[in-house]
């Protein structure tokens, strides 16, 4: 086989490979994402879920948006977590419980009271 043709079936494997790893979330969390409802111990919260936003990209960057509260910085996606780092902050994890081409549900834990953030695609 000629260098070039291994260099491009090479390239296709590592492709598959990073896509099988992260079970295709990457691709399915692009995009512009409302929140529908936010959950506190299985409970409806006094959240602002309405005005809760979150824009990710093909680059790798995220927006949040929080009733008037502004957040920007880098994601990154391992297995069925998603790392969000804010720009000049530390890293933070939540896990995808549920994720399909319309909507994406969040399990985070905050100071252990679980918490529970469905969001419905823009």
């Amino acid at each position: 086989m000629k260098p070039q043709k291994k260099l491009i079936a090479f390239s296709t494997l590592l492709l598959m490979i990073a896509a099988c790893n992260n079970g295709g979330n990457d691709i399915l969390l692009l995009g512009k994402w409302n929140g529908a409802e936010w959950l506190i111990d299985g409970k409806p919260s006094d959240y602002d879920v309405q005005n809760t936003f979150f824009n990710f990209d093909s680059t790798g960057h995220y927006t949040f948006d929080y009733a008037g509260n502004n957040e920007k910085g880098t994601y990154k996606l391992e297995n069925e977590m998603l790392f969000t780092t804010p720009d000049n902050q530390k890293e933070m994890m939540v896990k995808i419980m549920k994720q399909t081409k319309d909507s994406l549900v969040f399990e985070m834990n905050r100071s252990g009271q679980p918490e529970q953030l469905t969001l419905i695609r823009k």
